[in-house]
């Protein structure tokens, strides 16, 4: 609907596929759970096994739009949109999910780590519909945030940084960060999850870590601001972020 929206696609033929149920479905496995494409921002928010399981995508959904679009608005959708600034695939990124397919040639499974190749782009083929995403379920000792920006209620995210981080005591034992807005697809911050694990769970370790981004990240939607101002909202953005999820 985005795309038909800003004219960007014109379609000869639309589908409905809001009246299959299967796609709407959450089902839990032993250690994952399965979330039908259609299953909307405000379903997220408040499903249960998903606040319990896999409670990042509902930190993220209550950032998605206003209540009207998340009422209308799918997870599925917003993967398969793949807005660089989305915040939805980000998310879907940090937690090393999976997003599954259909087509005529049977289901396939493709990792979010290469289901997203460019602005708008992913690894769908034109004849196959994405019908799920599977993300594991959260462990013990994980916690979770998602910190965002924007320069107004009404402009697209400058800025979004969703965290798992999992602690021992007191020490960093793993880590998963992902940035919307910081490249053609949404990316993970390898550097700063090297750098967070075996760490002491410390303000001056998270950010030592922190300023480890990339300053040269390129923005989709730059919005008028510089790269200066861009790489150190980063910085500061993931410190937050994963202070925040230390308290969660």
């Amino acid at each position: 609907m985005r795309m038909l929206q800003r004219r960007l696609v014109r379609p000869t033929l639309l589908v409905d596929v809001g009246c299959l149920s299967r796609m709407r479905e959450v089902v839990e496995e032993p250690d994952h759970l399965v979330i039908g494409a259609t299953t909307t921002q405000h379903e997220l928010l408040h499903d249960a096994r998903v606040r319990a399981h896999a409670p990042l995508l509902s930190l993220v959904a209550r950032h998605v739009g206003d209540p009207a679009v998340r009422h209308r608005g799918t997870l599925g959708g917003s993967v398969a949109h793949a807005d660089p600034a989305g915040d939805p695939p980000a998310a879907v990124l940090a937690l090393d999910g999976e997003i599954i397919v259909e087509g005529p040639r049977g289901e396939r499974v493709i990792p979010s780590a290469e289901f997203f190749v460019g602005p708008f782009r992913t690894a769908l083929e034109p004849d196959e519909l994405l019908v799920g995403v599977r993300v594991p379920k959260m462990g013990e000792g994980w916690t979770v945030h998602y910190e965002k920006f924007r320069l107004s209620a009404q402009k697209p995210t400058l800025l979004g940084v969703a965290v798992m981080v999992r602690r021992v005591g007191d020490c960093f034992t793993d880590a998963h960060i992902a940035l919307a807005n910081s490249g053609s697809t949404p990316v993970r911050a390898t550097a700063v999850e090297v750098a967070l694990v075996g760490a002491d769970v410390t303000e001056e370790a998270v950010t030592k870590a922190a300023d480890l981004l990339d300053g040269t990240m390129e923005p989709f939607a730059r919005q008028g601001v510089s790269q200066a101002y861009l790489a150190h909202l980063a910085r500061v953005l993931t410190r937050r972020a994963v202070v925040a999820a230390l308290s969660w």
